[in-house]
This record gives C-alpha cells, structure tokens and sequence, in this order.
C-alpha cells in the first residue's frame, strides 16, 4: 500500500510534522478565499486588469485594424483572442510582485506560528490572483463586444476564455520564483517586464506573424504564447483546435513540473 502524501509544516519549538495532501489542499483554498477577501476590501487591486483591456483593445484595434485587415470591425475577431491572452498573462506578473511586498512586509512570517502547511500561503495567493485573470477576460470581451466582436462560437470563446485562465495561473508560478528569488518589488516588476514584453509582443498576438522579419517570425511561431493566441482564435471561431490545445496545455504542464517544486523549495527555504 502506498503512503499518502503528505507536506511538512513547522511549529514553533515542536519539530516539524506532516499534514496530509488533502489537508494541505484544504488549508491552500482557505488561504485563497483570505486572498479573495483581500481583493473584496482592497478593489483597487483590481484596476490594472479592468482598466488595461480596455486601452489594449481600443488603442490595438485603431492603430492596427485599417493597417491589417482594412477596418476595426473586421480586426475584432484576429484582436480579441490576442488582448485576451496579453492581459491575462500580464496580470501574472503582479503575482510575484505582490509575494515579494507580503514577504517583506512579514505577512508570511507570522503564518509560520499556524499549524498549517508551509506551502499553503503561498499556493493559496496564486489560486486567489486567479479571480484577476477572469475579471481581465471578462472585461475584454466586453469590450470587444461593445464594439461589434461577435463570436462566432459563445461556446468557443467562453473555453478559450477557460484556457487562457488555466496558463495565466501557471505562469504566475514563474514570476512567484521571481518574487522569492529578488530582494525588492521593484525589481521583480522590471525583470519581470523584460521577459513579459517579448512573450507577448513577439507572438500572433496582435499581427500576422508573415510580416516579421525571418528570425523574428521564427521566434513569433515558436512562442508558447502564440499558440495558446491560435488555440483561442480558433475555439472562438468555431474550428477545430486540437493541436494547439494540445500544444498549449503541454507547455503548460511542462512549466507546472518544472517550476511548482522549484518555487516551493525556494520560497520554504528564504522563509
């Protein structure tokens, strides 16, 4: 029979003992529902990601729509799915930010005298920015909508606004590192801008990858990013988009593996 398992969390002067994985899951959702109760208090938590679709689908849509396909109404359905997937991993990024301002502001500290799993601050502020990347969604496509995007699968659209979701929630656990790992928020917001800005921008995103140059039209076609911008294009408009949904959730359970233990074995040890 195999053992379960299990976690260890530390009590003050007692050693440390194991808390069972369904007790450490129970213990991360409750510390989500406390960072939901922050963002309940605090909504100004909330304004990058109401206020950033916003700018990002009307500012994109009237630079780029003449340019590319000749008007906005006709540039909707290419931009949508791109702003989608641009806010909701930009709203990852102020995930390590936030981790780095609680960790040194002791937040962290004082749940080290509760019984509970080390892991659980932590993986439970990462489930509870997952309300951020549903809030950015629903905004852009509102959006999009108000200014005549009409979808030709709801059904589609609502699934790649599902997808989107699941891979901004996996990428935070790459700024979460970055936010263990550097001693100040405002670095972890730079360093975080530098790998954000060519994710996003050197992708499918916002333009056709055929009018890059070659190298760059090679780095464009091999970024994560484009082909979750292609899987959710391609779910929106009622294809079939298998293989990059496939490709999409295979790069991110890839990124899950890697970085889940390493971020949790930097932040147990710095903590």
């Amino acid at each position: 029979m195999s053992a379960a398992a299990t976690f260890v969390v530390e009590h003050p002067g007692l050693g440390s003992d194991r808390v069972p994985l369904r007790a450490t899951v129970r213990q991360s959702l409750t510390m989500a529902f406390r960072g939901l109760l922050k963002i309940k208090h605090n909504p100004q938590q909330l304004f990058d990601v109401i206020v950033l679709p916003i700018v990002f689908t009307v500012m994109f849509s009237t630079i780029f729509g003449g340019a590319i396909v000749g008007d906005v109404a006709g540039y909707l359905p290419l931009l949508i799915p791109g702003v989608l997937v641009q806010v909701a991993v930009a709203a990852s990024v102020t995930t390590g930010v936030q981790l780095r301002e609680d960790l040194d502001r002791g937040v962290f500290d004082r749940f080290k005298s509760l019984p509970i799993a080390r892991i659980a601050p932590l993986a439970g502020a990462l489930l509870a920015n997952a309300v951020r990347y549903v809030v950015a969604t629903v905004i852009t496509v509102a959006v999009g909508v108000a200014m005549g995007y009409r979808p030709e699968s709801a059904v589609g659209l609502a699934m790649a606004c599902v997808l989107i979701v699941i891979v901004a929630f996996t990428l935070s656990w790459i700024f979460a590192l970055m936010g263990v790992l550097l001693d100040k928020a405002s670095t972890v917001q730079g360093v975080s801008m530098l790998v954000l800005m060519p994710l996003t921008f050197v992708s499918n995103a916002l333009v056709p990858v055929d009018t890059m140059p070659e190298w760059m039209r090679k780095c464009a076609t091999a970024n994560p990013v484009s082909h979750l911008v292609s899987a959710a294009r391609e779910l929106a408009s009622g294809g079939a988009a298998g293989p990059q949904i496939a490709a999409t959730l295979i790069g991110a359970a890839a990124v899950l593996a890697i970085f889940v233990p390493v971020t949790l074995r930097t932040y147990m040890r710095r903590t």
